[in-house]
């Protein structure tokens, strides 16, 4: 259980990380490393950090189901799908314990780093299929790799949106705002199964979590309204450089 300023500190960085989401994504990139640098277990940071930003998911989902619209039978089978895998990926995280899950933190930290750094990237190759009329796959099929990304979320989830709209964007072909609307709801589908496994089989830090909970909601709501006024880019670029100075650090401690 933190102290005063510990949560206040945490609840900072969920803050930021709400504005991070709503303009960027990645905020898991600041509130991870900001939990382990206080001195919580890398595994109890995970499963913490998982529930605290559930909140500003849920947001997301909300402001973005305008653009659902007409994706009835799609929503149902890849939210299903979503909450499947992020189970089993909470699963995951349970059974391999608290070593096994401090020993790849650096390399999900560094997988996650690169995905959002190439997110940029993915998105003018969604735009780019769109251009030149993709012809569309068959939708049965999509569930297969979401399922898959869904058990990286249930694990650790760092840049899931990424991962999510990435497999999206090669499945279906549909314009972008229906596969961000889509590929928050599937977020949210995975991170709440995770959250609620959590809750009643996981290690969690309820104090700095309730904290975190409110600040990500009011940093997602600030970052809304700050959304014409900010570069997604350059935060993106902050975000990046943060989440690699952060696994470089958990090599180094590997190595010693």
């Amino acid at each position: 259980m933190g102290t005063v300023p510990e949560i206040a500190l945490a609840a900072a960085a969920a803050f930021a990380a709400g504005i991070v989401n709503a303009l960027a994504g990645g905020g898991t990139l600041i509130t991870f490393p900001t939990l382990t640098a206080l001195g919580v277990p890398a595994l109890t940071a995970n499963t913490t950090n998982t529930i605290a930003l559930v909140p500003g998911y849920f947001g997301g989902s909300i402001a973005q189901r305008g653009d659902l619209s007409g994706q009835r039978r799609r929503f149902m089978l890849l939210t299903a799908t979503g909450a499947l895998g992020g189970l089993a990926g909470g699963l995951m995280l349970l059974w391999s314990g608290e070593r096994l899950f401090r020993q790849l933190t650096p390399w999900l930290l560094l997988f996650a780093s690169l995905l959002l750094a190439a997110q940029g990237w993915i998105r003018r190759r969604v735009l780019e299929r769109r251009r030149n009329g993709a012809p569309r796959k068959s939708e049965a099929w999509v569930a297969v790799p979401v399922f898959l990304a869904a058990i990286y979320g249930g694990y650790f989830g760092g840049a899931l949106g990424v991962v999510v709209l990435a497999v999206l964007a090669v499945m279906l072909d549909d314009p972008l705002p229906k596969l961000n609307a889509m590929k928050q709801s599937i977020s949210f589908a995975v991170n709440v199964t995770a959250a609620l496994l959590f809750v009643f089989k996981a290690p969690v830090d309820w104090p700095i979590a309730g904290a975190m909970a409110v600040a990500a909601f009011l940093g997602g709501t600030a970052g809304g309204r700050l959304a014409s006024r900010v570069k997604p880019e350059v935060l993106r670029a902050v975000v990046v450089v943060a989440g690699l100075t952060a696994a470089a650090v958990y090599f180094v401690k590997l190595a010693h």
